[in-house]
C-alpha cells in the first residue's frame, strides 16, 4: 500500500498520507502564490520609489542592512514602516471583510459597511478631541471602539439568534450614529486638532512609523492564528445556524468569537490608517471571483486586501505629482465604482433586492 495517496477530484486533489487527509485546490494555490508575489512587487516598487528613488536591486540589499548610510536610512527608517503598515492593514481588512462576508452570506456586508470602522474611528477621535488617547494611544482605542461597536451590533441584532439581514441593517443604523458622533466632535475641536483629525480619518499611510508596526504586526499574526482555528466552524456556519447546530457547532460561542476577531482586525488596522475604505468589502469579493470559490477565501482575501493597498497607495502618491494624497481618496474612488458594479450585477441576477 503506499505511503501517500492522490485522488483527482474535479478542481481539487486530495491527498491521503497514513490516517492525516487534506484536500488542495490547484487554482486557489496558483491565485495565492500570484498574489504573493504581485504584493511583493508592490511592496519593493513602494521602496524604492520616491525623492530620492532607490533601484530595485539596491533595496534588496537594503532590506538585509547591506548597502550606503542614505539608502539605509530612507528605506529602514522613511519607507519601510509605510510600507509594512500598508502591507499589514491591507490584509487585516481583507480578512477581516471575509469573515463577515461569510458570516452573514452578503456580499455587501463589511467592517466599512456595517459600522465597525466608524466605531474605532469614533473612538479615536474621541480620544483626540477630548484628551483622554494620549495614554491609550490609538490603537488601544482603536480596538475598544470597534470590539464595543461589534458588541452592540450584535446585541442589539440578537433575537433568539442573529441573522446576516438583521446584522446589516443595525450595522448601517449604527454606523451613521457614530459617523454622527464623529462630526460633532469635529465641531467641537480646534483648528489643529480638527487638522490632524481629517488626515487620518480620511485614511492615510502619511506618518506611518514604527511605532504603528509592531503593535499592527503582532495582532495580524495573533488573530490570523485565532482565525485559522476558527474556520472549520465558519464553514459550517454558511450552512445556517441550525444546520451548524445539529452538526455540533457551538453556535452561541462560535459567533460571537469569529465577530470579536473580525472586529479586532478592522479596529487594529483603522487606527492605524484610519478607515481606509472599501478595501474590507472589494478584497473578498475580487478574492471570491479570482479563485472560483463559493465564498471569500481568507487567505486570498488577506493577500488582496495587501494588493490593493499597496497598489493604491503607489497611485496617491503619485497621481498629483508633488502632492501626498491621502490613501482613502483612491480606495473611495476604485471602490465607489466597485461597488456599483457590484449592486449591478446583483440587480441583473435577480438578488439585489
Amino acid at each position: 500500500m503506499a505511503l501517500v495517496e492522490l485522488t483527482r477530484q474535479p478542481g481539487r486533489i486530495a491527498v491521503r498520507l497514513g490516517p492525516t487527509s487534506a484536500i488542495i485546490r490547484p487554482r486557489m494555490l496558483g491565485v495565492c502564490l500570484g498574489l504573493l508575489l504581485a504584493s511583493a512587487l508592490l511592496f519593493a516598487v513602494e521602496l524604492s520609489f520616491g525623492d530620492y528613488p532607490i533601484p530595485l536591486p539596491d533595496v534588496v540589499q537594503a532590506l538585509f542592512g547591506v548597502g550606503d548610510r542614505a539608502t539605509l536610512f530612507v528605506i529602514e527608517e522613511l519607507r519601510l514602516p509605510r510600507a509594512l503598515v500598508g502591507l499589514l492593514a491591507g490584509c487585516a481588512f481583507g480578512v477581516s471583510g471575509a469573515l463577515f462576508q461569510t458570516l452573514t452570506r452578503n456580499p455587501l456586508a463589511s467592517p466599512d459597511m456595517i459600522g465597525l470602522s466608524a466605531g474605532s474611528a469614533t473612538a479615536v477621535v474621541a480620544g483626540i478631541v477630548l484628551g483622554f488617547g494620549s495614554g491609550l494611544g490609538t490603537q488601544a482605542l482603536g480596538l475598544l471602539g470597534g470590539i464595543a461597536t461589534a458588541v452592540l451590533i450584535y446585541g442589539l441584532a440578537w433575537k433568539g439568534g442573529t441573522t446576516g439581514y438583521r446584522i446589516v441593517l443595525v450595522g448601517i443604523g449604527v454606523s451613521w450614529m457614530c459617523t454622527s458622533l464623529t462630526s460633532y466632535l469635529l465641531v467641537k475641536a480646534d483648528m489643529w486638532q480638527a487638522q490632524q483629525v481629517l488626515r487620518w480619518i480620511i485614511g492615510s499611510l502619511n506618518g506611518a512609523d514604527w511605532v504603528h508596526v509592531t503593535p499592527l504586526a503582532w495582532a495580524t499574526v495573533t488573530l490570523g492564528i485565532a482565525v485559522l482555528l476558527l474556520s472549520r466552524w465558519l464553514r459550517l456556519l454558511q450552512l445556517g445556524t441550525d444546520v451548524a447546530t445539529a452538526l455540533g457547532v457551538p453556535v452561541r460561542f462560535a459567533q460571537p468569537a469569529l465577530i470579536v476577531t473580525a472586529a479586532a482586525l478592522v479596529s487594529f488596522a483603522t487606527a492605524a490608517t484610519g478607515p481606509i475604505v472599501f478595501v474590507a468589502l472589494t478584497a473578498p469579493q475580487i478574492a471570491q471571483r479570482l479563485t472560483g470559490s463559493a465564498w471569500p477565501p481568507l487567505v486570498a482575501s488577506g493577500l488582496t486586501g495587501s494588493f490593493l493597498v499597496l497598489g493604491s497607495d503607489l497611485i496617491a502618491q503619485r497621481v498629483i505629482p508633488g502632492t501626498l494624497l491621502p490613501i482613502g481618496v483612491v480606495t473611495g474612488a476604485l471602490g465607489g465604482l466597485f461597488l456599483l458594479w457590484l449592486l449591478t450585477r446583483a440587480n441583473r441576477v435577480g438578488s439585489g433586492g
